[in-house]
């Protein structure tokens, strides 16, 4: 504000220097032209005239204009400085981990809106991350206590010689190995999420991949009374740059999930398509499916689309969550689609295709 009086003080003293010096030179030069006697009480009149008239307008225009640009301007301060503070404030309350805090939109102009709708949509994220975090310690709790309470139990049972080591041996060391493989899929899935999983391309026939991970399953899902069938791309063998080893892991993460919620006498469909520049690979099953609210968290760590499903039923939770670091790894994309609860499920991997003769 002190900044724009300044200006407007400028201004209005160039005007009143200006008009006080050239004005009153130029009347006097046209007056001198007329026949009035120089020096004669008409002529001396008139100029007084004049000057006063101009004073007297150019002072009430000055006094108006500072008084209308000093409110404007105060005004449009106040506003600014009350959208900062709100600003600040939110800024202020996001720092000490109140993710929650949402910063009001005064209608301060589009760059200071957009600016707080950034800041809105940043901290929704932060409290989106944060409930993650908070919901990963929960699950990691839940995931602990059971092997933890059944590891004490038993030491317990065998202490107050109730239970015979021997026969407890083979619960400890399955509960030990439940822990071990917790905190494999702990490392693996952090890993994953960082980024630091390496791959080694090489090309790779989409119709190599799919026949071998066919064979590979074929057992399991005949065991399960669950169909299996595979679908060939048309024309030319479509070929993607990946590393087979980590693409056969995600097929066998799809494959899995989909024969864990298929019931027996399901369908499982494995198929792959060339669209353009893009090869697309689907896994789509007739079984449980998931609902709308579950999409957004498929690939959450931990998440389970049945909250009363197990880990010893329904896996660990995590190989969705590796899969899609995996594909984002090979610069693809992997995404799922239902149309509700038990009307099936259908995955679909996006890999960048190799250009013919590269």
């Amino acid at each position: 504000m002190i900044g724009q009086l300044i200006v407007l003080l400028a201004g209005a003293l160039t005007i009143t220097v200006l008009t006080v010096i050239i004005g009153p030179a130029v009347f006097h030069h046209h007056l001198l032209q007329t026949d009035l006697p120089m020096g004669s009480a008409e002529l001396i009149h008139i100029e007084l005239a004049y000057r006063d008239a101009l004073a007297l307008a150019l002072g009430v225009g000055l006094v108006v204009s500072l008084l209308t640009a000093g409110l404007v301007t105060w005004n449009l301060a106040r506003r600014l400085r009350r959208t900062l503070h709100g600003l600040t404030s939110g800024v202020d309350e996001l720092s000490r981990g109140h993710y929650s805090t949402r910063v009001p939109s005064v209608g301060a102009g589009a760059e200071l809106d957009s600016l707080a709708a950034t800041l809105n949509d940043m901290a929704a994220r932060l409290d989106a991350v944060e409930e993650t975090r908070r919901r990963l310690l929960s699950d990691l709790a839940h995931e602990l206590r059971t092997p933890i309470a059944t590891l004490s139990a038993h030491h317990e049972a065998m202490a107050d010689g109730v239970i015979d080591p021997d026969a407890a041996m083979p619960i400890l060391a399955g509960q030990t190995m439940r822990l071990s493989r917790l905190a494999d899929d702990i490392s693996e899935v952090s890993r994953a999420e960082e980024g630091q999983l390496a791959v080694t391309l090489r090309p790779l026939a989409v119709d190599e991949l799919l026949v071998s991970t066919l064979q590979e399953w074929e057992e399991r899902f005949e065991a399960a009374g669950v169909a299996l069938q595979g679908g060939r791309a048309q024309g030319d063998p479509p070929t993607v740059h990946v590393d087979p080893d980590r693409l056969a892991q995600v097929l066998g993460n799809l494959l899995s999930n989909a024969l864990r919620h298929t019931s027996p006498g399901g369908t499982v469909i494995v198929s792959a398509a060339a669209h353009g520049s893009t090869v697309e690979i689907t896994v789509a099953d007739d079984g449980d499916g998931f609902t709308a609210e579950d999409r957004s968290r498929l690939f959450e760590r931990f998440f389970r689309a049945d909250s009363s499903r197990t880990r010893a039923n329904s896996g660990s939770g995590i190989g969705l969550t590796i899969s899609r670091a995996l594909v984002d790894a090979h610069g693809g994309t992997l995404s799922a689609a239902s149309e509700g609860s038990g009307r099936g499920a259908t995955f679909t991997l996006r890999l960048p295709r190799v250009a013919a003769g590269r």
